[in-house]
């Protein structure tokens, strides 16, 4: 199978993760592909009609995606119980709660790059970080006892989400008034499938 990513998303990085954890970079060959909202890969709009990454190409069946789908499929390939069933709706709703929080990150991040200045809406910026920040401080109030225990994609997902906040948005200060969540992301992000799926820091 083959993984099309881009070490820089955060979407990405989630199925990254995941592969360490579950012991499939033998089964799994990452592919990096460039593709932006102004320049869409080829390959990636082919197998993925909104054209966007992560993309799985599977050897055998049609390519899957978004990030949800590629790690639920990956977990149940490897066994790994990222899953469990007796905890299966909080860790969904764990893992979307860190996605919506990929999500308004990258798309203010679009916004300042992609959109001329004199295009760009404050108001809508800052209408995604409230989102952002509402969503963070659920992490805090609400999963904490969560986050501490046995792995599971939850976990993964909100750490990649937070992770993403570092590279892209770090002068916002995600992690004032939420001591016991940035101690939670400073010992997650030592697993070495964190420290092997450190984007660049450009």
């Amino acid at each position: 199978m083959q993984l099309m990513m881009s070490p820089t998303s955060p979407f990405v990085r989630k199925c990254r993760v995941l592969l360490r954890e579950a012991n499939l970079l033998d089964a799994v060959e990452e592919i990096t592909v460039a593709t932006t909202p102004a320049r869409t890969d080829a390959g990636v709009a082919a197998a993925n009609p909104a054209a966007k990454i992560p993309v799985l190409l599977r050897t055998h069946g049609p390519a899957i995606y978004d990030s949800r789908v590629i790690c639920r499929f990956l977990d149940e390939h490897a066994g790994t119980d990222l899953y469990p069933a007796t905890r299966l709706w909080e860790v969904l709703t764990l893992e979307a709660t860190a996605d919506a929080i990929m999500e308004s990150a990258v798309s203010m991040f679009y916004e300042t790059k992609f959109r001329p200045a004199e295009h760009r809406s404050t108001d809508w910026i800052e209408g995604q970080w409230a989102r952002i920040d509402r969503a963070v401080a659920a992490l805090e109030d609400r999963w904490i006892s969560h986050l501490s225990g046995p792995l599971d994609m939850g976990q993964i997902a909100a750490a990649c989400a937070l992770s993403y906040l570092d590279l892209r948005h770090d002068g916002r200060g995600w992690r004032a008034g939420h001591t016991a969540l940035a101690r939670w992301h400073e010992s997650f992000a030592m697993r070495p499938a964190m420290q092997q799926t450190a984007p660049p820091e450009a």
